[in-house]
């Protein structure tokens, strides 16, 4: 008998229908018998998984097993996690399901010894039991819940739906709902692979850790061309397929350590892009014969988890193909090289001690011994001048994965690579597309094998919207003056002492312009007018030409800051208004709060050269070195709200509540949507990134980013006009007052 009530039944029933039209068996559990003649041989509401069937399903995949073992296997599956976090627990039971359970057995000669019992059967989906019940009733210590749908695999409650009527908001199937029975009922979230939640015009799918605005949506099944479309049916159809689920459960589930402490456990499960894409890349490595070494080039826009797909994608391989593979993951930033290195340490992709690249030597060492994983920046294939780079293995099993291949993939460093492994296969993963004369990438790479551009990115809420604006026009420069030379040495991005030289003796009029006083002065005064003013107050990165002007533009900022406070506490004395000094008030505590600091690179003799110039280096350098500003600039609540920067930080340093960018140095091409990207991560209600050009960089957006023009396709924008922005939200309030004024409701009264 079924329950008889649900405000979302329609989309329920229509969500089982689809369940067994993929070949899931159903069982309404509304009335369920316990006890002895129960309907599902569960004895109380406690118990979440199945006994019965997985114990049928374990006899099944492991027919040689003594009944002994298959009780000890079960024992170990349904044994109470409770003194564990939810996370912790859920990790414990996904290693049980990938790897197998653990049972210690005494041999006959009275030695013990440990048998690994499969629990699912990945290579063969259909010797699996896939179950969906309804109206599942489950009971914590103090709470009774009863779950809308449940996906069982071998008994196990592996996938938790959560629906809601189409007129209700989504986000209420999380903040009330699924917040609720992780509190009430934690034990049936031990096994969980993944969450969906469903109000039948909108799905999101996420991990048992993930925020709200981590939970995403999946627009399609089958391939990338697929025109995305958001529906209950696709997204089951999409993760809940048996071999998709099965593929997902084993090869796009990440467990990351991001602290210390046990508390820091995150689960990370695949975004769509990200399956699809990786799934594309394994396709090329299953024809790598016949590819002469080219797996291809992965564009994954900025911010949209590129790193994580390198995981998913490495992983994946050591999983399911026969072979002893070799990855080594190749950079060419020192931070891009640390980030990448430490992603793969804290989900424990990276299993060996030092096979991280110190020196030209040490890579030459590790890529002579057998390793998984290998990690370098492209510099350390460096040789003396006139020498030839040895060849240091001829493995045919290499894998070789370069990150933003390319920026230096065709010089004299990228040929001594591929001297050194000849028979190695690259591919590429960038966050930025080719663009006019890269051919040669694709010569080296091989064509694109996915592709997942800014707009996608954004439609899909992986990134949020970047917006710019010109301010302050008198400061920004003519376009002849940023020739083709200076923008090229400035493109650069990491400018050592001899750039600086040259950069200040080749092109002493661009840069005396760019770093004059007055003009500096103009910018730090309306950067503090801009900070305190914006919509969402998120962190800001005030990206400079060189070291000597960012510390430069601080000390400005600084002084401009400290006159603003002294206005606004002059208005708060005159004025008689109570919102408006309440206003002010909380203005001036939020500035006096406010921490910010430079972060440059050191150089020899930097005390004395800043000197000369009548700045300070040594404070700043002091704090760099005493405290970890990475860590408080990623952290929302910490004060440290403003950095000034030049290089460092602007590639391969991710701040989520990063939502400004205040732009005086001229860029192009890939370093320059590198550093725009920065504030393009999605952050709690964070709505857009703000890109604030000073330089006049966005002046022609069309020339800027002309060069970007995949498949011959129309421009892909990955920042648009302010303007945009502004004309939206006009239409909005204009569609809101007709709203009104049709319900009768005065807005102008208001």
């Amino acid at each position: 008998m079924s329950s008889g009530y649900s405000e979302d039944s329609l989309i329920k029933k229509t969500a089982i229908e689809i369940f067994k039209e993929l070949g899931y068996a159903y069982q309404d559990c509304f009335e369920e018998k316990f006890g002895q003649d129960s309907t599902l041989g569960r004895q109380t509401t406690m118990e979440v998984v199945l006994i019965e069937r997985l114990r049928q399903a374990i006899k099944r995949l492991n027919p040689e097993l003594n009944p002994e073992i298959i009780e000890q296997a079960i024992e170990e599956i349904i044994k109470d996690r409770s003194a564990l976090s939810v996370v912790a627990a859920n990790k414990e039971i996904y290693d049980i399901l990938t790897k197998g359970a653990k049972v210690s057995i005494r041999r006959e000669d009275g030695t013990e010894d440990k048998e690994i019992v499969k629990v699912i059967d990945f290579d063969n989906p259909q010797n699996n039991d896939f179950f969906l019940a309804s109206e599942f009733w489950v009971s914590g210590e103090m709470y009774k819940r009863r779950a809308d749908l449940i996906g069982f695999v071998n008994g196990l409650p592996l996938i938790f739906i959560e629906l809601k009527a189409v007129h209700r908001k989504l986000e209420n199937a999380f903040r009330d709902n699924l917040r609720d029975y992780k509190d009430t009922i934690p034990q049936i979230f031990w096994y969980n692979a993944f969450i969906i939640l469903s109000n039948g015009s909108q799905s999101k799918i996420g991990s048992i850790t993930a925020d709200w605005e981590h939970f995403s949506e999946w627009k399609r099944i089958n391939s990338e061309g697929e025109k995305g479309i958001v529906s209950l049916d696709t997204i089951i159809k999409g993760t809940c397929q048996k071999e998709r689920f099965l593929d997902i459960l084993e090869n796009f589930i990440l467990f990351q350590k991001i602290g210390k402490s046990d508390s820091s456990l995150i689960k990370i499960l695949t975004k769509n892009h990200q399956y699809l894409g990786v799934n594309n890349a394994i396709e090329a490595f299953k024809d790598i014969k016949n590819r002469q070494g080219r797996l291809g080039v992965f564009w994954h826009t900025q911010g949209s988890g590129k790193s994580f797909s390198m995981i998913f994608f490495s992983q994946k391989i050591l999983r399911k193909f026969y072979g002893n593979y070799t990855f080594l993951i190749v950079t060419d930033r020192k931070e891009l090289d640390e980030q990448i290195y430490n992603n793969f340490a804290s989900v424990g992709a990276v299993t060996e001690a030092e096979v991280h690249a110190e020196s030209a030597e040490h890579l030459k060492q590790l890529l002579r011994e057998n390793h998984r994983n290998i990690f370098t920046l492209i510099h350390k294939f460096r040789t003396e001048s006139g020498q030839s780079y040895p060849v240091l293995t001829e493995r045919d099993d290499i894998i070789v994965i370069t990150d933003e291949a390319h920026r230096t993939q065709y010089d004299q460093l990228a040929m001594n690579m591929r001297r050194a492994l000849p028979n190695a296969s690259f591919i590429a993963f960038t966050a930025t597309p080719l663009i006019e004369g890269e051919e040669r990438t694709k010569a080296t790479f091989g064509d694109y094998v996915s592709i997942y551009s800014f707009k996608q990115s954004v439609a899909d809420a992986a990134t949020v919207p970047l917006y710019y604006e010109n301010r302050i026009p008198e400061v920004q420069l003519d376009e002849e003056l940023l020739s083709e030379g200076f923008e090229r040495i400035v493109e650069e991005a990491i400018l050592d002492e001899r750039q600086e030289e040259k950069l200040e003796r080749e092109f002493a009029r661009e840069y005396h312009i760019i770093t004059r006083d007055d003009r500096l002065e103009k910018i730090a005064e309306d950067i503090v007018k801009h900070f305190v003013s914006r919509g969402y107050q998120g962190k800001a990165m005030v990206v400079l030409i060189d070291k000597p002007t960012a510390v430069k533009m601080y000390d400005k900022v600084k002084k401009h800051w400290q006159e603003y406070i002294k206005k606004l506490k002059q208005d708060l004395r005159t004025t008689q208004n109570e919102e408006k000094a309440k206003e002010l008030y909380d203005t001036i505590q939020y500035m006096q709060e406010t921490d910010m600091a430079v972060v440059v690179s050191s150089e020899q003799n930097e005390i004395a050269k800043f000197k000369e110039l009548g700045l300070d280096i040594a404070t700043h350098r002091k704090r760099m070195n005493s405290e970890d500003l990475a860590t408080k600039f990623k952290d929302e609540e910490d004060p440290f709200r403003i950095v000034f920067v030049c290089a460092m930080w602007m590639t391969g340093f991710d701040v989520p509540c990063l939502s400004t960018i205040y732009l005086d140095k001229p860029m192009k091409n890939h370093t320059l949507m590198q550093t725009i990207a920065r504030a393009n991560r999605v952050f709690g209600n964070k709505p857009n990134g703000l890109i604030v050009d000073y330089i006049g960089i966005f002046r022609n957006l069309k020339k800027a980013l002309a060069i970007y023009n995949p498949g011959g396709v129309e421009i892909d924008y990955p920042v648009r006009p302010k303007s945009e922005l502004i004309k939206a939200l006009e239409e909005a309030i204009t569609k809101a007052t007709q709203i009104c004024s049709k319900a009768g409701v005065d807005i102008a009264k208001i």
